[in-house]
């Protein structure tokens, strides 16, 4: 199976203090995998990184096997990539619908056509088919998560970042969203950052555990679970139970 993303010896560092220090990391393509750690382990930084808002102090990012580690963020989502933020970035004055659509525009210029068929298939499948005429900042926090999805969808990337996106939504909107992520992961790979330990066990294929900006493990849903090592990081700080 090919590699769609790899670092090797991403670092970063702020005023001296190491936020990510000398990380390997391969994601193949295809895959759900799942990046998690306690608070402060460096996981925001590195993805950061891998999106390109934050420049590394040392080390590569490759994107299906090019070198990326000096594009933009907008040259990486021309590329493929797609990512929502542990904060909503949706547009807020704007509809539901018109937040599809800037998106799908990136990739199918002006055929209006075109873009509104992926504009309701992007809603269809993130259960907001009814709410694409109301205006995104009148949406749930956790519908404003799902409507960013729906955002990267309208994309067709082929690969998606989701930066916690179970946060805000509602217990029977986290069994939806699971089942749209197996769904997606039928046509991209998705790189997880969660904490609900939960969707984490039931979605991820591998988890990579980050801890003081390193990788901690790496392995599959049960190892991590039995990993001692884990257990002392995330009982150690306050982190969730895995």
């Amino acid at each position: 199976m090919s590699t769609i993303l790899s670092t090797r010896g991403l670092s970063r560092s702020f005023a001296g203090l190491r936020a990510v220090h000398e990380v390997d990391f391969d994601l193949p393509q295809g895959e759900i995998r799942a990046l998690i750690g306690p608070n402060g382990a460096g996981k925001t930084t590195f993805v950061s990184m891998l999106i390109g808002r934050l420049p590394p102090s040392s080390g590569q990012i490759s994107f299906d096997g090019r070198d990326v580690t000096r594009l933009s963020a907008p040259e990486r989502v021309r590329l493929g990539m797609a990512y929502t933020f542990q904060i909503t970035s949706v547009f807020s004055r704007l509809s539901a619908h018109e937040n599809v659509a800037l998106a799908a525009r990136r990739r199918l210029g002006t055929d209006a056509a075109a873009v509104e068929a992926e504009v309701a298939g992007a809603l269809e499948r993130t259960g907001l088919s009814g709410r694409g005429g109301e205006v995104a900042e009148d949406l749930s926090y956790g519908h404003q998560r799902l409507l960013e999805i729906a955002m990267g969808l309208a994309q067709r990337p082929r690969l998606m970042i989701l930066d916690e996106p179970t946060q805000g939504l509602a217990e029977s909107e986290i069994e939806s969203f699971k089942a749209l992520i197996r769904d997606l992961a039928r046509e991209t790979t998705i790189l997880l950052i969660e904490h609900n330990m939960a969707v984490v066990m039931a979605l991820a294929q591998r988890i990579t555990v980050l801890n003081f900006g390193e990788v901690l493990a790496e392995g599959t849903p049960e190892e991590i679970h039995a990993n001692p090592e884990v257990q002392a990081a995330y009982l150690g700080t306050g982190g969730a139970d895995v």
